[in-house]
């Protein structure tokens, strides 16, 4: 659900952002009309391209493997992750031609060429994830091999590493397609927009061209829970212990069931799930990301209307205090954030599995708890989500508010940090959660060592890198989109008040979001021995 959801936010977002920048920095209404014409189009082909390329990749995976008895789950996934990306590319150079070949100069080669840089994201990103979280992965190998003689300890260690070592290498790809979609950019002609304003407006189409593969990035993603569920289903239903099962299903259905094959089959599906879940995060932080250096550019266009555009060039210099402040700060924010989601997991983790040790005794003979039991569960589980929400989503508004209303370069310095240590950190928690999980999953089906203490130890990476991959990192997406498109609306109003009046706000705001970062950290802290 969190990823989809990132996934339509991010669609309205980045439109927001285009949409704004081409309205601020595009001089010719002729070429504005063009422009807003040809980004709709374009985004309704993505669509279309999409569905086009799941269908043709469904018919080629039943082709092929229709009558398989055991097959690689990931191949066909990374077959339409591909497939789309070339669909998505073919017609982004046909749609442009068609549509914006009379704004000249080669305007519509160079925008599709800088649309593309994004399309390949979107491609190239879910191989580098594959390669530090799929089942097949040397680094997932390495937390096995780690854990073997470590225990626990060494894979979470392990884990880790392959989180950091993932981030670098998405950054430089990242930065590597940004690079190109600027070089082109240089080539577009200063009647159609400033320079200064071109490679910026390059960045919000590499953020569009990650959405080419939206529609698919999602699919893939929803993968994952639906084959985890599957096996959580299956285990749930201890349907292999059910007396005459087998003859029922055989008069039912006209065939025998192999329960261990099913189980192997679920396992290793799972598996891929596992892969292709950590595969969309890392695409739509990075969408989040290219497309807030669109908006962030929105709110210096504004400045320059209201301010000029050499003081602010001198404000947003790295020699200017308030600017270089405001990038400390969003550091800052980020840890507190990521702190944040992990201790809402925690507490409610904790008050679950007291509840579970005080109420549910299954030593008694029962094979499962009762509905009531399990409802209460899913309660105390739901209450702490909730509750951690409230607190981070207020601490976060409040925020943005307080430091959109100290100093509008402060906040640029802000925003853009936010970005940049958002960016790095939501790769690291999701693919190093990533690599703990299907390390776990490489042990129960490779290996077949469940209940060893080599699983046990796998177990405790997996716990672990729930909370970092399905809580933190994925939530980091909407805190820095948040945070651009509110930030954009807060600085329009503040720069209209009184310098004093603006202060006076920014220090009530602020020590409103104090009280709600104390409430996310100390206010949801699990109780000590001594004070339980």
């Amino acid at each position: 659900m969190g990823p989809t959801a990132d996934g339509f936010e991010t669609y309205g977002v980045t439109g927001v952002a285009l949409i704004t920048f081409i309205l601020l920095a595009v001089p010719q209404p002729t070429v504005q009309v063009a422009l807003l014409v040809w980004i709709f189009v374009m985004r309704v082909g993505m669509i279309v391209t999409s569905a086009a390329s799941y269908w043709i990749n469904g018919l080629w995976a039943k082709a092929k493997f229709g009558a398989a008895s055991k097959f690689d789950f990931e191949i066909p996934l990374t077959t339409l992750v591909w497939l789309t990306s070339i669909v998505s590319i073919v017609m982004t150079y046909v749609l442009s031609k068609v549509l914006i070949s009379d704004l000249g100069n080669g305007m519509w080669w160079k925008l599709s060429t800088i649309i593309t840089c994004g399309t390949l994201a979107g491609a190239l990103i879910p191989e580098l994830v594959k390669a530090f979280t799929s089942t097949n992965s040397g680094h997932v190998r390495e937390v096995v091999t780690a854990s073997k003689e470590g225990g626990a300890s060494l894979n979470i260690i392990s884990g880790i590493v392959a989180g950091y070592f993932s981030a670098y290498w998405m950054g430089l790809t990242i930065v590597a397609l940004m690079g190109g979609a600027y070089y082109v950019s240089i080539g577009i002609p200063a009647d159609v927009m400033a320079s200064t304003a071109a490679p910026i407006f390059a960045f919000g189409l590499v953020a569009f061209g990650f959405l080419g593969m939206g529609p698919v990035t999602i699919a893939v993603d929803s993968y994952g829970p639906v084959t985890d569920n599957a096996q959580s289903v299956y285990e749930l239903s201890t349907i292999e212990t059910i007396p005459g099962i087998e003859a029922e299903i055989q008069k039912d259905f006209g065939f025998k069931p192999d329960f261990e094959e099913a189980k192997m089959f679920l396992e290793e599906n799972d598996g891929a799930g596992n892969t292709f879940k950590a595969t969309a995060k890392p695409v739509l932080i990075g969408t989040a990301v290219v497309g807030a250096t669109t908006l962030i550019f929105s709110i210096i266009q504004v400045l320059n209307g209201k301010f000029g555009v050499e003081n602010v060039f001198r404000g947003l210099s790295i020699i200017n205090p308030l600017f270089l402040l405001g990038l400390i700060t969003g550091g800052a924010v980020i840890f507190w954030f990521s702190g944040a989601a992990c201790q809402a997991v925690a507490t409610g983790a904790y008050r679950a599995v007291e509840f579970i040790k005080q109420n549910i005794n299954l030593d008694s003979g029962a094979a499962k708890a009762s509905v009531e039991d399990s409802k209460k569960v899913v309660e105390i589980c739901t209450q702490y989500a909730q509750k951690g929400m409230f607190n981070i989503f207020l601490a976060v508004f409040f925020s943005t508010l307080a430091f959109a209303c100290a100093n509008h370069y402060f906040f640029i310095g802000y925003l853009i940090s936010i970005a940049v240590f958002g960016l790095y950190q939501a790769i690291f928690m999701a693919n190093a959660g990533g690599a703990w999980d299907n390390a776990k999953k490489l042990v129960e089906t490779e290996l077949k060592a469940k209940g060893t203490p080599l699983h046990d130890a796998c177990v405790v990476g997996d716990t672990v890198g729930d909370p970092f991959k399905d809580t933190s990192s994925v939530a980091l997406n909407p805190v820095i989109k948040f945070t651009t498109l509110f930030g954009l609306l807060a600085v329009e109003l503040a720069i209209e008040l009184n310098p004093m009046t603006a202060h006076i706000w920014a220090l009530v705001f602020f020590l409103v979001s104090t009280v709600f970062v104390w409430r996310s950290f100390y206010g949801m802290r699990i109780p000590t021995m001594e004070t339980k």
